[in-house]
């Protein structure tokens, strides 16, 4: 029978310490072997923190299910703030490019009930207002009235 464990890792950066290793530990698993193939799957969010799931058989062999961090913690990451606006009408504590709403967008999107980066992209533009971020220097219900008007279609493009 397989045993699940689920754990919150810093993309990139798992090690065989805690929360992994005295999960793992008492496994037929190889510890080093887990964590070498996390951290190749998590690499591209580096030092945020991933939701993980091992699935381990009795045999040692495993199976990893990635998650993606929410899309705050993304944002967050990407515009290297810690703690969104108290007032996010009025107090802006940061702003992102259409880049990196794009960026955010793609690693989302398999998470996300869009189908196309456009539509995901607004997605990230509705958490985006309620951080107190703005987007290229825009409201971000002004500039999602913009992507809807399609005045950002090249930039969102798949």
């Amino acid at each position: 029978m397989a045993d699940t464990i689920e754990v919150l890792v810093p993309g990139g950066q798992a090690n065989p310490g805690p929360p992994l290793g005295p999960e793992l530990g008492p496994t037929a698993v190889n510890v080093q072997e887990v964590v070498n193939e996390i951290n190749e799957q998590t690499a591209a969010f580096d030092g945020t923190e991933v939701p993980v799931t091992v699935t381990i058989e009795e045999d040692g062999s495993f199976e990893l299910e990635i998650g993606v961090p929410p899309t705050a913690a993304l944002i967050k990451d990407e515009a290297g703030f810690e703690t969104g606006s108290g007032e996010p009408q009025k107090d802006f504590v940061a702003d992102l490019s259409i880049d990196q709403v794009k960026k955010i967008a793609e690693q989302k999107k398999p998470d996300l009930l869009a189908y196309d980066t456009k539509n995901a992209a607004k997605e990230v533009v509705g958490t985006c207002t309620s951080l107190g971020v703005t987007i290229e220097g825009k409201n971000p219900r002004e500039f999602k009235e913009q992507i809807d008007a399609g005045e950002y279609d090249d930039a969102l493009a798949a």
